[in-house]
């Protein structure tokens, strides 16, 4: 059931490779009246008037929708939700699409996760929760290898440690809690293939979208330090519908109805960070907001009206909607800047977007421009180059074309983003 058709002036709040593909697909909703983005970044100013607002202040945040007559919310990356951005502007009478403060724990503490995770049965790795480095130590001298070693907190997709030696949980410990007091969640190691699977939600009725794969680590053949994503692509076709139906049944649901339960009803976009074992799906982590770099492919996919779905979801009128997707699959390869995910090197110049575009949609994530009005590198991940074909092969090969038509010496990628799938269709 569509929403009456009245344009909405919108404020997006973010400035990654996430904010641009939703400021590009907000735009082309008959119902995007006026569209304003804080900080946004000088590809999202192609679809969004740029407006000098701090997203994490909620206060600033409120102030100005209300100045300037917002109808609608959109909160991009987790800083905001996690500080109660949604919750400031709901106060103001301002429609957030976004969890409050209080739903954001689920990304924002995993030890909450955890242990709501107990509460609602829900299937996931045995974990434990410390706050000193001797106990944690301990836990993992006395317990098996590999071990997955977390900080309790937003680290923007990078603060997680698979370890495979007992010499590597112990130097992530010992630098998690090398600044003074820390909080951290040692997991069980999972086996079995990871997905990101997307929910929508009114706090009341979920509306499961699809699942995508990405590549955490920063080099070919997934090895390396965790990133926050160096590729993905939609669909995988070993999430089937037999696997959906068992994470919405087992996992979503009874989270969404214990979160509501205690008052805190989650309203947004749940992403549901999927580890497949031989014993079924079992919940990795949740994220309270689009993935970066899914979202990319998510919208480049999306055959609905974004602004209607975003909407309904925040006005609790997600029910009797459905979703309808583009056929084909959309892949993204992440182009970082040198030294990413360590200190990426700023001010490269970037250049040649026009024929890269030819081949696919660049996304632009961590961009600036300089002086000389020329466009620079100006964070770890810089553009998300996103293709669209009939197969992962054929997306691969032309987002692959792209990468390799932009100029940008300080830049890399990596090469094998959809092996997996690649390999399955071969």
């Amino acid at each position: 059931m569509r929403q009456p058709m009245t344009a909405l002036s919108i404020l997006l709040l973010g400035g990654g490779g996430r904010e641009h593909a939703l400021a590009w697909k907000l735009a082309q909703s008959p119902r995007c009246g006026r569209l304003f983005a804080a900080p946004g970044n000088p590809g999202i100013s192609e679809h969004a008037q740029l407006v000098t607002l701090d997203p994490n202040d909620g206060a600033a945040v409120a102030a100005w929708a209300v100045a300037h007559h917002i109808d609608l919310v959109v909160i991009g990356p987790e800083a905001p939700l996690a500080a109660g951005v949604s919750d400031s502007c709901r106060a103001a009478g301002i429609q957030v699409f976004g969890p409050s403060k209080a739903a954001a724990m689920l990304e924002a503490s995993k030890g909450y996760t955890k242990k709501l995770c107990d509460v609602a049965r829900v299937p996931t790795a045995s974990w434990a929760h410390f706050t000193d480095l001797d106990s944690a130590l301990t836990h993992v001298r006395a317990g098996p290898v590999p071990v997955v070693v977390k900080a309790d907190g937003l680290a923007a997709g990078k603060g997680v440690t698979v370890a495979q030696t007992l010499k590597e949980a112990e130097e992530a410990l010992t630098a998690l809690f090398a600044d003074g007091p820390a909080e951290v969640v040692i997991e069980e190691c999972l086996a079995g293939e990871e997905v990101s699977f997307f929910v929508l939600t009114d706090g009341a009725t979920a509306l499961p979208l699809i699942a995508a794969q990405d590549h955490k680590r920063v080099g070919d053949g997934d090895t390396g330090p965790n990133t926050g994503g160096m590729g993905a692509y939609a669909p995988t076709h070993i999430f089937t519908r037999e696997l959906q139906d068992q994470t919405m049944q087992r996992i979503v649901l009874p989270t969404l109805s214990t979160m509501a339960a205690r008052g805190t009803p989650f309203q947004g976009i749940l992403f549901v960070g999927l580890m497949l074992t031989a014993e079924g799906p079992k919940l990795i982590e949740y994220n309270v907001r689009f993935g970066d770099p899914e979202c990319q492919v998510l919208m480049t996919l999306l055959d609905s009206d974004l602004v209607d779905l975003l909407e309904a979801a925040a006005t609790g009128k997600l029910a009797g909607n459905q979703v309808e997707w583009k056929d084909g699959v959309a892949l993204t390869v992440v182009v970082a800047a040198a030294g990413y995910p360590g200190k990426p090197r700023a001010g490269g110049r970037i250049g040649n977007l026009a024929e890269a575009g030819k081949h696919a949609r660049i996304f632009q994530a961590g961009t600036s421009r300089n002086d000389e009005g020329h466009l620079v590198a100006s964070g770890g991940r810089v553009l998300a180059v996103t293709a669209n074909a009939e197969t992962t092969t054929a997306a691969a090969r032309l987002a692959y074309s792209a990468c390799a038509a932009l100029d940008f010496p300080d830049g890399f990628y990596r090469h094998d983003i959809g092996h997996r799938e690649i390999a399955r269709e071969a």
